[in-house]
C-alpha cells in the first residue's frame, strides 16, 4: 500500500491551467508545482503569462512553469495552445479549466441588472466558461489518454448549483449575470458527461468554489459571511488542497464528482 506522500506526489507530471495568470489560477499553479508538476500557464496576454511564470519559477518549487497565450473564445487559438503546451512539456497529465467571465468582467451587457444583460455578453461568456472547456479537453485527449494519470478539473461555482441570493447585492454596484450561473451549471454537467465517457483512463471532477474575497463592498461582505456557516469568504489558498487532491493519485478512485469549497454555503 502506497504512503500518502507517494499518492500526493505530482513529480514530473505535466499540467495545463487555463486562466493560470489570474489569482485563483496562480494559486492552483503554485500548488501543482509545489507537488512536483511542471505547469503551462495559459491566459489571454502573453506578457502577463510570462511575468506570472517568472514569479512561479522564483518560488523554489520543484516543478517549472512555462507560458502560453490564447483567446479561449477562439476555437483555433484554444486548440493551438493545447497542442503547443503538450509539445512544450512532452505531453499532458492534468488539465484544469479555471478561466472564466466572472461577475466583475468588464464586458458591455454582462455585469448589469438582468434587464440590461445582452445576448452578446451571454455568448461571449459561454465561449470562455463552457465551450472552451469542451475544446480544451477534446484537444488534450490524445495526451491525457497516454498519461496513465489523466485528470481533468473544472473550476465551477456555487451559482452553478443554487440560485443567487439577490439580497446580498442590494445597495451595491455588484450584479450576478445569468450567463455566469448557466455556464457554471453547464460546466458541472459537462464534467459528469466526460467522467463517464472518458473512464476508465481519465478522471474528471469539478471544484465548486464559493465567493472569494476581492475587496467587495462592506455591505455585501457582511451579508455574505452571515450567510456562510464558516463565517468568511474564500481565499485562493482554500482551493489549493482541493486541486492537489483531485490532480493526484489521492483521488485515484474519484471521478464525476463535485468537491464543494464554499464554507458550507450550499449546506443550508
Amino acid at each position: 500500500m502506497k504512503k500518502i506522500a507517494e499518492l500526493i506526489s505530482l513529480k514530473d507530471r505535466r499540467a495545463l491551467v487555463s486562466g493560470g495568470a489570474g489569482k485563483i489560477g496562480m494559486a492552483l499553479c503554485g500548488a501543482l508545482m509545489e507537488l512536483g508538476a511542471n505547469v503551462c500557464v495559459l491566459d489571454l496576454q502573453k506578457p502577463i503569462c510570462e511575468q506570472r511564470c517568472d514569479v512561479l519559477n522564483g518560488q523554489g518549487y520543484s516543478g517549472r512553469a512555462v507560458s502560453m497565450a490564447a483567446d479561449l473564445a477562439m476555437e483555433s487559438e484554444t486548440r493551438q495552445a493545447v497542442a503547443a503546451s503538450s509539445e512544450a512539456m512532452g505531453g499532458l497529465d492534468i488539465v484544469i479549466h479555471s478561466a472564466a467571465f466572472v461577475g466583475t468582467t468588464p464586458f458591455p451587457g454582462w455585469a448589469a441588472p438582468l434587464d440590461e444583460q445582452t445576448v452578446e455578453a451571454w455568448d461571449a461568456a459561454m465561449r470562455v466558461n463552457l465551450t472552451a472547456a469542451f475544446t480544451l479537453v477534446q484537444t488534450a485527449l490524445p495526451s491525457l489518454r497516454m498519461s496513465g494519470h489523466g485528470s481533468i478539473i473544472f473550476i465551477a461555482s456555487i451559482y452553478g448549483m443554487v440560485g443567487p441570493d439577490v439580497r446580498l447585492y442590494e445597495g451595491t454596484h455588484m450584479h450576478n449575470p445569468a450567463g455566469y450561473a448557466a455556464s457554471k451549471g453547464g460546466l458541472i454537467q459537462l464534467s459528469r458527461y466526460f467522467a463517464t465517457v472518458l473512464a476508465p483512463n481519465i478522471r474528471v471532477n469539478t471544484i465548486v468554489a464559493g465567493g472569494v474575497w476581492r475587496n467587495q463592498p462592506d455591505v455585501f461582505h457582511n451579508r455574505y459571511i452571515e450567510r456562510t456557516p464558516l463565517g468568511r469568504m474564500a481565499k485562493e489558498e482554500d482551493i489549493k488542497g482541493a486541486v492537489a487532491y483531485l490532480a493526484s493519485d489521492l483521488s485515484a478512485y474519484v471521478t464525476g464528482t463535485e468537491l464543494k469549497v464554499d464554507g458550507g454555503w450550499t449546506a443550508w
